[in-house]
C-alpha cells in the first residue's frame, strides 16, 4: 500500500516538476538539478548543466531553477564572478582581497552566484569556505558544427574549479544573467511558475480520454442494465473539464467561512490516499487511472492556491512586483513562506486526524 502510494504520488510530482523544467529550458533558463525525492543524498548523473537523479527519500521531487532567489541582486556580482573565474578555485578570503569587499558583501555575492549555477559552494570536506567555477561541458560535434556555420564561437570546455580567461567581465556577467529566471520578462516567469499546474491538468485530461474513449467504463441504464461503453474523445475531454471545474469549486470553498470546515472534512491526507491507492490497484487498471487523474487534478489546483511557497503564491508575488515595480525582499518572502507552511501543517494535522479515525472505525465513505 505504501509503495504503491509513493510511486503514484512520486510520478505526479515528477511530471509537475517536469513542467517547470521544460518551460525553464525552453526560455534558456539554467536548471542545475532535477530530482525525484526530497533534497538529500542521491543517485544521479549529469547531462549538460543539469544533474538528474533520485534522492534517498523518493517522495515528491523538485527542479532547481536558477535565479529564483528572493530580493534584489547583489551589486557586486560582476566583480566577484570575474575574480572567481580568473582563479577557478578560491576561498572567501581570496575573493575579498581581489575585489576589495567586506566579508558580508563577498559572501552574499558568492552564495547568490551558487544559486545561479555559476559557482559550486563549499563542500563538507573543505577546510575553508572554498568556491569553484562551474564545469563547462564541451558541445556535441553537431552543436559545434552548427555554431561554426552561424559564425558563432564554440564554447571551450572547462573542468569544475579550473581557471579561465576573463577578457570582458561585463559580457561574462550578462551571459550568466541571461540564463537566470530573474532576467525574464513577467510573462515568461509566469509560464514557468504555472507550467507544473498545466502539465498536471493536461495529464488528467489525457487520462480521462484514455479511460472513457479507449478502455471504456461500466454504465448503468435507467432500466438497471449495465453495459461496458465508450464515448468520443471530445465528450471525454468535456467530462474531464467538468471534473476539474468541480475541484476548483471545492478548493475555492476553503476561502468561504461557511464551507471551509466542510471542504477540510471532505479532504484526505496521505493516509487516505494510501488506502484509496490500495483499493484502486486491487480493482484494476481503470480504477488506477481514474485515481491518478483525480490526484493529478487536485495536485494541480492545490498548487494554484495564492499561498507561498506554492506556485500560485509565487505567481501572486510576481503580479504584486509587476504592479508595484518593487522586488519582494528575502525577509518578506521568508515570512510568507513560513506562514504558508504553518497553515498547511494545520490542514495536514486535521486531515491526518480524520483519516486515522476513519482507519480505526473502518469508515472511508
Amino acid at each position: 500500500m505504501i509503495i504503491c502510494c509513493s510511486v503514484l504520488l512520486g510520478f505526479l510530482v515528477f511530471i509537475h516538476e517536469g513542467g517547470h523544467y521544460l518551460a525553464s529550458r525552453a526560455f534558456g533558463v539554467r536548471v542545475t538539478e532535477f530530482m525525484l525525492g526530497f533534497p538529500g543524498p542521491s543517485l544521479s548523473f549529469k547531462r549538460g548543466e543539469t544533474r538528474f537523479g533520485v534522492t534517498c527519500v523518493p517522495l515528491g521531487g523538485y527542479a532547481k531553477v536558477c535565479g529564483m532567489e528572493p530580493g534584489p541582486m547583489s551589486p557586486h556580482l560582476e566583480s566577484v564572478l570575474a575574480a572567481m573565474y580568473r582563479r577557478g578555485t578560491a576561498n572567501l578570503e581570496d575573493i575579498m582581497e581581489d575585489c576589495g569587499l567586506p566579508e558580508e558583501d563577498t559572501l552574499a555575492a558568492l552564495d547568490e552566484l551558487v544559486e545561479w549555477g555559476s559557482l559550486t559552494g563549499p563542500r563538507k570536506t573543505d577546510k575553508y569556505n572554498t568556491y569553484r567555477a562551474m564545469e563547462v561541458a564541451a558541445p556535441s560535434a553537431r552543436r559545434a558544427r552548427k555554431l561554426q556555420a552561424q559564425g558563432k564561437p564554440v564554447p571551450v570546455a572547462y573542468e569544475e574549479g579550473q581557471a579561465r580567461p576573463v577578457e570582458d567581465p561585463a559580457a561574462l556577467f550578462q551571459s550568466e544573467y541571461r540564463q537566470q529566471y530573474r532576467s525574464l520578462p513577467f510573462w515568461k516567469r509566469s509560464v514557468i511558475l504555472l507550467a507544473g499546474v498545466a502539465v498536471n491538468l493536461v495529464f488528467a485530461l489525457l487520462a480521462f480520454v484514455l479511460i472513457y474513449s479507449v478502455l471504456g467504463f461500466d454504465y448503468q441504464y435507467p432500466s438497471g442494465e449495465i453495459k461496458h461503453v465508450t464515448i468520443g474523445p471530445l465528450q471525454a475531454c468535456m467530462a474531464g473539464i467538468s471534473y476539474i471545474g468541480m475541484v476548483i469549486q471545492a478548493v475555492a470553498g476553503l476561502f468561504n467561512p461557511s464551507t471551509a470546515a466542510q471542504v477540510v472534512s471532505d479532504s484526505t491526507s496521505v493516509v487516505g490516499i494510501a488506502v484509496m491507492t490500495k483499493t484502486a490497484f486491487e480493482q484494476g487498471l481503470v480504477n488506477v487511472l481514474t485515481l491518478t487523474a483525480m490526484l493529478s487534478t487536485s495536485l494541480g489546483i492545490m498548487n494554484l492556491l495564492p499561498i507561498p511557497p506554492l506556485d500560485g503564491g509565487r505567481f501572486v508575488v510576481e503580479i504584486v512586483q509587476k504592479i508595484t515595480r518593487r522586488t519582494a525582499s528575502a525577509n518578506v518572502m521568508g515570512y510568507l513562506s513560513l506562514a504558508g507552511m504553518v497553515l498547511f501543517m494545520g490542514f495536514f494535522a486535521i486531515m491526518l486526524n480524520q483519516d486515522i479515525q476513519r482507519f480505526i472505525f473502518g469508515n472511508w465513505g
